[in-house]
């Protein structure tokens, strides 16, 4: 416990954090979940939001200071960019104030030129005890840091009373301005560090003394009136379409005065990253204007390529079918244990759009996971979880939509690392190994690599974003559907462009139809089997709207009718690539791939958890063995939800899966000295494989003596050159033109088929 918690504030701060949790959103109560430690889980139900661990007040002062973010997240418009990066900073006010009383660790900032950016550090010798001098010192870098980029959030008043609050009970004075940190006061150099953040801000690249506005960015497509039918406003069906609601509520439960949100973040490349590498940039133009882009995944299936048109229309169409899941009236049963549901190596993403329909399942939803015989914590077999599909996918699609009073994407991979901290199994060692780490140290360290991770996935997402200007699936199934059938081309509402015909999914309205109208004006048209929307929920507390036969130019994601789609293009899934980021980081942060216990879930209460319309039937809860799977149930959650067609999915997993790895090695080599090895449990890790043959190799966990040799299946060695990177432990291999095929990479006593297509 710090030493700063008296036995006058300890409840002070106990009825605190119970007001942050009262004013929460149910579900983000995972950061005060129930213990569970003889079934080996960890449990959370909205009716335990109470004592367990609060009532001991071990919370670190970095954990306090998160949680007062993530709950001004929730009050502020929902900018998953902005979050990211909010995040980020914050953290780093954090880990720069540990590193600078710590003899070991180096700064981030402070002291540092990051991206061009300098400033001065003279060193610091503290006038305090140093555990009060880092409560001191941290508690005011972050309340400046916060107070400044919160004071224009819809919610600012109540924001800014709550961190004035936390600082009343810590006892700090708020009206101490002062950055002369000279005489060993740190609660100037807290000011101090907080007035470097705020400067670095504003010439990141984010538009910050902006409102971080949209430089060049215009959309091609006029916007599509969301509650009329159709969609006869767009030009270019493979570009993003704005929407125009009755009422924009964001996902923050913000009522917006714009009924039409334009573009969110699409020039965010221009953002300064953490751990990203300018090798990993392409640079692009349109309309003279230019476009950064990271890890650039390459173009999406476009509707008339004649290489890709077909997979656009079956990634739009599994989308408009998987929606024929969202209910419990089909009977159709799921074990959604660990046993059956996980367990998806990285190598069976595909890699090509022509073999996504090996990984999806187009009719019966879900991947290819093969689940796993036991739990390794337990040593005994995962029980079986049999509840309806129904219930399954909609409490999915409504835990990892980050709805209103969210802390968005970013600020939800936070709230499960507090969970997962608060764990009594969990060890916290850096990667399982080494010395056991006091809370705060492990609070900065994690919050540190995990911000890294998240705000770099915020780059590169949304640079990709921003340059392909992908279309969303409402309004790709509208338009197609609109066109016709591309199916049966002696029909009369045959076109190039239209749907194609399913069976029992996706039809043509014959004369006789329930669905053909009064004077049969609908014979022709297209009709979809698929949940059927708002207009049949009246009542969100009793009704549900079930699944059945509606017109496609009626089809409605499975989200809020106030929200509908976010306000930004699809590809890449953002929620892929920080989920699988975030999943990366947790797996080496903790050193294991499973969550404490060998089991994470979720409780989702019968009747009370859905929010526009009743449900689940019963009790669900949502199970995870691993971070990666708790990573790819999210990835597919917004399949479900109608927000992203397939080929928006894996390019985020794969990008993800890279940030995370890149951001731990990059934090880690912060946390020790020149001469002082990272701990590593784990082996080198090759990326990206296959590999395109214009590309790099790059090998996490390396070392400046480890050698790597290439030979084909013939034996005939392979000219490379590497470059080994100390700053965050890796090599990476040049390659020259090769043809497509199997090679061998060989180092130590270490070997790896590598492909080359």
């Amino acid at each position: 416990m710090d030493k700063n918690y008296t036995k006058g504030n300890i409840f002070k701060i106990i009825i605190f954090l119970c007001f942050l949790s009262s004013i929460s959103y149910a579900k983000q109560i995972d950061r005060i979940g129930k213990h569970n430690v003889n079934n080996a889980s960890f449990q959370i139900t909205h009716e335990e939001l109470s004592t367990n661990n609060l009532v001991n007040v071990e919370f670190s002062v970095a954990r306090l200071w998160n949680e007062v973010l993530l709950e001004a997240i929730r009050g502020d418009f929902a900018r998953p960019t902005v979050h990211a990066r909010n995040l980020f900073h914050t953290s780093i006010a954090m880990y720069d104030t540990w590193a600078i009383y710590n003899e070991v660790a180096s700064t981030y900032l402070i002291g540092k030129t990051v991206h061009g950016f300098n400033n001065e550090f003279r060193g610091f010798v503290s006038s305090e005890d140093s555990e009060i001098s880092i409560h001191k010192t941290l508690s005011y870098a972050v309340f400046r840091l916060l107070s400044h980029r919160f004071k224009n959030s819809p919610n600012a008043i109540d924001t800014q009373e709550r961190f004035n609050e936390l600082m009343d009970i810590f006892g700090y004075d708020i009206s101490i301005t002062s950055t002369d940190y000279s005489s060993g006061d740190p609660i100037a150099l807290g000011n101090y560090i907080a007035q470097i953040i705020i400067d670095y801000g504003l010439k990141d690249g984010a538009n910050e003394q902006n409102d971080y506005a949209n430089n060049h960015y215009s959309p091609i497509n006029d916007p599509l009136i969301a509650f009329t039918s159709g969609n006869n406003t767009i030009t270019d069906p493979n570009r993003w379409q704005p929407l125009t609601l009755e009422i924009f509520i964001d996902q923050s439960g913000n009522v917006l005065s714009e009924n039409t949100p334009e573009f969110l973040s699409p020039e965010w490349g221009d953002v300064a990253p953490f751990a990203l590498a300018n090798n990993v940039i392409t640079n692009y133009q349109r309309d003279s204007n230019p476009y950064k882009v990271f890890l650039d995944p390459g173009k999406p299936p476009y509707l008339n390529d004649p290489a890709t048109s077909d997979i656009y229309k079956w990634g739009f169409s599994l989308v408009s079918i998987w929606s024929s899941h969202l209910s419990t009236e089909d009977a159709v049963l799921w074990d959604i244990s660990p046993k059956t549901i996980g367990n998806i190596p990285s190598s069976s993403f595909p890699t090509d759009f022509s073999d996504y329909d090996d990984f999806y399942q187009l009719f019966d939803g879900g991947d290819i996971s093969i689940g796993r015989n036991e739990n390794p914590h337990t040593g005994l077999p995962y029980e079986p979880q049999i509840v309806p599909r129904g219930d399954y996918t909609r409490v999915l699609a409504e835990f990892w939509a980050d709805g209103p009073e969210s802390e968005t994407p970013p600020g939800h991979w936070f709230v499960l690392l507090n969970y997962i901290s608060d764990h009594p199994l969990l060890i916290k060692k850096l990667n399982g190994v080494g010395e056991i780490l006091s809370d705060l140290e492990w609070d900065i360290k994690s919050y540190f690599v995990l911000g890294g991770a998240m705000h770099d996935a915020a780059v590169a997402s949304w640079s990709i974003k921003g340059w392909y200007d992908y279309i969303r699936p409402i309004s790709s199934i509208r338009y197609m559907a609109e066109k016709g059938q591309s199916s049966d081309s002696s029909l009369a509402n045959y076109h190039v462009e239209g749907i194609p015909l399913i069976d029992n999914y996706i039809e043509t309205v014959d004369a006789g139809d329930p669905l053909a109208g009064f004077n049969e004006e609908h014979v022709g048209k297209i009709k979809l089997y698929t949940w059927r929307g708002h207009p049949y929920i009246q009542n969100t507390s009793v009704d549900v709207a079930g699944v059945g036969w509606i017109l496609a130019e009626n089809w409605w994601p499975y989200q809020r009718p106030s929200f509908v789609t976010p306000p930004f293009a699809g590809y890449i899934s953002g929620h892929s690539t920080f989920s699988r980021a975030a999943a990366e980081v947790l797996t080496k942060l903790t050193g294991s791939e499973y969550f404490p216990g060998g089991l994470g879930e979720f409780v989702a209460k019968k009747n009370e958890f859905l929010v526009f319309e009743e449900g689940p039937s019963q009790d669900i809860v949502l199970q995870w063995a691993t971070y990666r799977d708790a990573s790819d149930q999210c990835s597919l959650s917004r399949i479900w939800g109608g927000i992203h067609p397939p080929m928006d999915d894996i390019p985020g997993r794969i990008i993800g899966e890279q940030i995370g790895q890149e951001a731990f090695n990059m934090a880690a080599a912060y946390f020790v000295s020149e001469n002082e090895e990272i701990p590593s449990n784990e082996a080198m890790l090759v990326y990206p494989n296959p590999v395109s043959t214009f590309d790099e190799i790059n090998i996490a966990n390396t070392d400046n003596n480890t050698n790597f040799s290439l030979f084909d299946l013939l034996g005939k060695k392979i000219p490379t050159s590497q470059n080994y990177n100390a700053e965050i432990n890796a090599t990476t291999i040049s390659i020259a033109p090769l043809t497509a095929g199997v090679y061998i990479l060989k180092a130590k006593n270490s070997s790896w088929k590598i492909i080359i297509n």
